[in-house]
């Protein structure tokens, strides 16, 4: 038995019940790095190429498409944002998407093929078929990022159990280990994709581990599970041996950030432990067991709770949101109209304005973790002795460091709305994702490494003044030493061209020579300059540096 996972307890949930769940709606968000090609265009872009041999097609919004299509609940969550935030996620309207950068910087791909996913939490358990919302594709302007957004929809009643097994399972990439059965821990024992017909698209595979040990050992890189893969197709692991176009690798943890809406008859028959299970997505478990220690959640509901609407009056009585930064859970009671209601009432916020803070903060914690893992790869690849190396090095920094001001005048929001709930589930959320203190180390870094080739610049730029001073010093006392002379040492004007050729090519060559070598010996012949220049140096230490000129430093042996 996994002592590490306890197992679920037998809930006395019976038909009816005030711990049913009446409907549940899961939306899982992975964040994932692009990995650029020489001479690609937008990967969505490539993605649109592609035509019939990706099941990606591009969706034209309520926003951009036919006016009769944008309804009411398009309308509240266009409002609920600042315009800054709205540029960000809709663009332009119609009179500007022609011109340059009109369009909104966000583009969303849609696939139609998979209707229902039906999951096994244990080995033995019943299987549960849920509605697949939709899957989708987020690509972003400027940032090499993709998010893959899929939601599922329970509209028959599920136990509180079922209900905490799925969000806790449902939405892991790949298995992080297996029991002494061979089972896989802490995600679904089986997944299945199925189209509109009950056909099997796609099944997980989490139980070879076997394959998983294998990838890891070869590519140093976790392999993603089959029926994740199968969803993100035909983007493939970057590790992988697949071919395509568009590569991606993993940039978060593999659990899935994820945002749940659940109705049940009486949300406050519910323990405070079954609160602390759903906030936190911690295993399901007995009503009255914390699934940590009391000392750790002894301010869970200052810390993830929040309350404005946990109250019997109201549109929406007893409605609690609960926010960890990787989730945003919201409970509330079935029979409230205004909490069922999908166009104008919570379910309809859950699905647009919370879903948008929700991507928007995950994004934003995405592409600072985008930012610092090409730092280290830059850093990885440079060759300090190769000056190709160093030369692909600098360019990799720089244009980190323009991809990074352009994400921060873009895309970095400290406020984004001034509707209360919004902007204080936006607070939690990104305060619990620690986003700032985030921004300000990625900013150092980049910073810091820019800061450094600008001063490297600059003592590159130095030497090479110093070279040029000495020279133009050391050549000017020729050049004054030939004026004064006339430069009639040797009368030959009236020589053969082959004679002139000659007596040329004997002063340039020399004088060549006597150039290079002045460059070579700059630095000891500007160290020579400073010491005439020092008025409190003996003529003997002076004499000294000329002779330094010449000498071997020890340092240098």
């Amino acid at each position: 038995m996994d002592l590490a996972e306890p197992l679920a307890a037998n809930r006395a949930d019976a038909a009816g019940g005030p711990g049913m769940v009446r409907q549940l709606r899961q939306v899982l968000l992975w964040p994932l790095r692009l990995m650029p090609t020489a001479g690609q265009g937008p990967p969505w872009q490539v993605l649109r190429d592609l035509g019939d041999a990706s099941p990606w097609r591009e969706v034209v919004d309520e926003y951009t498409g036919d006016a009769g299509n944008f309804h009411e609940r398009h309308y509240r969550e266009f409002v609920a944002f600042l315009p800054y935030v709205q540029r960000f996620l809709y663009g332009e309207g119609r009179a500007g998407r022609s011109q340059p950068g009109g369009g909104a910087p966000m583009r969303v791909f849609r696939r139609f093929d998979i209707a229902r996913v039906r999951t096994v939490a244990r080995p033995g358990d019943a299987p549960l078929e849920l509605d697949v919302v939709h899957v989708d594709l987020y690509f972003f302007f400027d940032v090499d990022l993709v998010l893959l957004n899929v939601e599922v929809s329970a509209t028959t009643e599920l136990s509180l159990t079922q209900a905490e097994e799925q969000l806790y399972r449902f939405g892991r990439g790949y298995p992080p280990g297996w029991d002494e059965q061979g089972h896989a821990m802490h995600c679904m024992a089986s997944v299945e994709w199925l189209d509109a017909a009950g056909n099997v698209l796609s099944h997980s595979d989490a139980q070879d581990g076997d394959r998983f040990l294998a990838h890891v050992a070869e590519h140093r890189a976790p392999r993603v599970s089959g029926h994740w893969a199968f969803v993100l197709q035909p983007l493939v692991s970057d590790h992988s041996s697949e071919p395509g176009q568009l590569r991606f690798r993993q940039i978060e943890y593999y659990r899935m950030p994820l945002m749940a809406w659940l109705a049940l008859d009486d949300p406050r028959s519910l323990t405070r432990a079954d609160f602390a299970r759903l906030g936190l997505v911690a295993p399901a478990g007995g009503g009255e067991v914390m699934p940590y220690s009391e000392q750790s959640l002894g301010d869970f509901e200052q810390r993830f709770c929040y309350d404005r609407f946990w109250a019997e009056g109201g549109e929406a009585p007893n409605t609690r949101y609960l926010c960890s930064g990787h989730s945003l859970i919201v409970i509330g009671q079935a029979q409230a109209s205004f909490y069922m209601c999908r166009d104008r009432g919570v379910l309809a916020q859950f699905r647009h304005q919370h879903f948008m803070l929700f991507l928007i903060a995950h994004f934003q914690k995405a592409s600072l973790l985008m930012f610092s893992d090409k730092l280290a790869h830059a850093l990885q690849n440079l060759d300090v002795g190769s000056p190709s190396s160093v030369r692909r090095f600098k360019r990799a920094i720089r244009n980190t460091f323009e991809s990074f001001l352009r994400f921060t005048h873009r895309y970095w929001f400290h406020e984004i709305s001034e509707q209360a709930h919004v902007r204080a589930l936006w607070h939690m959320c990104s305060q619990h994702l620690g986003l700032d203190p985030l921004y300000a180390e990625v900013k150092e870094r980049v910073t810091d490494m820019n800061s450094y080739l600008d001063a490297d610049a600059l003592r590159r730029q130095a030497n090479t003044v110093v070279r040029l001073t000495v020279v133009t010093i050391f050549g000017l006392i020729g050049t004054v030493s030939t004026g004064f002379l006339g430069m009639n040492l040797i009368a030959e004007a009236e020589a053969s061209r082959t004679m002139k050729l000659v007596y040329f090519m004997l002063v340039f060559v020399p004088t060549i020579a006597l150039t290079f070598y002045t460059i070579a010996k700059s630095k000891r012949l500007s160290d020579f300059l400073d010491a005439i220049s020092d008025e409190r140096l003996t003529m003997k230490q002076k004499f000294g540096a000329l002779v330094a000129v010449w000498r071997t430093a020890p340092d240098e042996r």
